[in-house]
């Protein structure tokens, strides 16, 4: 059952901070500092530890939820399944909740985060009111979007602990109703589906009804869901008089396909997409229905799928079994990339006939409006638009009132022959590029270092790096994202 979320008090917090001051301080000066934790939803390569990790494990708890006042100040790692535990209880919820449970919070601000309320609350940077930062020098700073710390504080999304680790943030959140309805929206070619994207960001609405979360999903080029989520209180809106479960037996990425309406609790829609880790899970036989009546409810889950990604990255077992029955090597293609949605249809088209890999997510992202713009439906004069519209990201930039969507897309692809390991990646990039989007660094990436200084704020970056960390104790974004340090 859930609980209330894992909660801390300012003291608690207080002295855990300064014993995690300590530690950093006593670490080896020549040794490069890395955090020891014992899970991660990167998936890119980690070099291997050449000296003592920094514990931050302490530092996993909700420490506030002010339900009127609509914040949270929450430690740096705590998962967001453990935070939505805090904030639900309080009849809230973050602005933006990833879609797997034990994605941090300091992680989806450091490395970027995603879901379907993104059309409307931007990305989970843009809901921080101040940041706690244990900096590359060792200092603790408390980072605004106009205060001492501005710079770190712009800079801080997308550096991926490269110029310190949030220790606590303080972020708004929204309030909540009980259920969420859900219509799934076929159509047949890409461009008329991007047109209704277009059309539901700009509106918040479709035919009438109000939309507050948004996502779909690309089964091939002429099956395309668009997924609409309103609010409701009421099981009115339920097919069956109840909410759906797809936390056992029942499958959602399928359930697309099979009804045009449905309705989850405010919880079930949260984690709709971590059951299966989208369809992944099939990688795994979890989804074969023999098998699933035999895995552990309390299993379905995308930590322990990425557990056993990790087990076959460290001893290549299928690999193994591949090559010994004569099958090409594979090459992981696991990527979420933001396109300009003028250039959406085409970025797709193009993936279609190129990228052997289906399905693909979609899901629209704008930034939220600087003071004075148009802000929809919720106006952008609130004191939550007030509080961060004016920031501007240089690591991770995309432009005020330009919608996107983020494409994601997670399987392997055959290494042909004449074909080199990382070949399609690279002519992802590259595409990515032409098209002016970005994509996000939790997996491989391959630029040349100026290239990547070009499109993730190089200039910017190397400024406040040099001022939070004088000593290069922390490894740079590029040692991070594409060598693998």
């Amino acid at each position: 059952m859930p609980h209330a979320g894992r909660l801390t008090t300012p003291s608690e917090h207080a002295a855990a901070t300064a014993r995690v001051r300590a530690r950093y301080a006593e670490l080896p000066p020549d040794l490069a500092v890395r955090l020891a934790k014992r899970t991660s939803n990167l998936f890119r390569p980690r070099a291997a530890a050449t000296g003592p990790g920094l514990d931050v494990s302490a530092f996993d708890r909700t420490i506030d939820v002010d339900p009127v006042g609509l914040t949270a100040r929450v430690q740096g790692m705590t998962t967001y399944e453990h935070l939505v535990d805090a904030t639900l209880a309080q009849g809230c919820m973050p602005l933006v909740v990833p879609q797997l449970r034990t994605i941090t919070l300091g992680g989806a601000v450091t490395g970027l985060g995603i879901e379907s309320s993104s059309f409307r609350n931007g990305l989970p940077h843009e809901s921080v009111l101040e940041i706690e930062i244990l900096t590359g020098d060792g200092e603790v700073v408390r980072a605004t979007p106009d205060g001492e710390h501005a710079d770190l504080f712009r800079t801080f999304p997308n550096s991926y602990g490269s110029l310190g680790y949030a220790l606590s943030l303080t972020i708004e959140v929204e309030r909540v109703h009980p259920y969420v309805a859900l219509q799934h929206v076929r159509f047949h070619d890409l461009t008329t589906a991007t047109e209704a994207l277009a059309v539901i960001m700009r509106d918040r609405a479709w035919e009438g009804q109000p939309v507050d979360f948004l996502d779909g999903v690309v089964f091939a080029r002429d099956e395309i869901y668009l997924t609409l989520g309103r609010w409701a209180d009421t099981l009115q809106d339920a097919p069956g008089g109840m909410p759906s479960d797809y936390t056992g037996r029942h499958i959602f990425y399928r359930s697309l396909r099979e009804r045009t309406h449905d309705l989850l609790t405010v919880r079930d829609y949260l984690w709709r997409w971590d059951t299966d880790w989208f369809w992944c899970s099939r990688a795994f036989g979890a989804q074969n229905p023999v098998l699933r009546r035999l895995w552990p409810k309390s299993k379905l889950r995308s930590d322990v799928y990425w557990k056993i990604v990790a087990f076959e990255n460290r001893h290549k077992v299928v690999a193994r079994i591949d090559a010994r029955r004569g099958h090409p090597p594979r090459e992981r293609v696991v990527q979420d990339v933001e396109i300009p949605l003028e250039h959406t249809a085409a970025f797709l088209d193009w993936f279609l006939r190129e990228v052997p890999i289906e399905p693909l997510w979609l899901c629209p992202v704008q930034l939220r409006p600087r003071p004075g713009d148009s802000g929809g439906p919720d106006g952008a004069g609130s004191p939550q638009r007030r509080a961060t519209g004016s920031t501007q990201w240089p690591l991770y930039p995309m432009g005020v009132g330009q919608p996107y969507v983020n494409v994601g897309f997670w399987s392997t692809v055959p290494i042909t022959t004449g074909r080199a390991d990382g070949d399609t990646n690279r002519n992802i990039e590259a595409e990515v590029t032409r098209l002016g989007g970005h994509k996000s660094l939790y997996s491989d990436a391959y630029y040349d270092e100026e290239t990547f200084a070009d499109l993730y704020g190089g200039s910017d970056y190397a400024l406040v790096k040099k001022r939070y960390d004088p000593r290069g104790r922390l490894p740079t974004l590029y040692d991070k994202a594409v060598r693998a340090r």
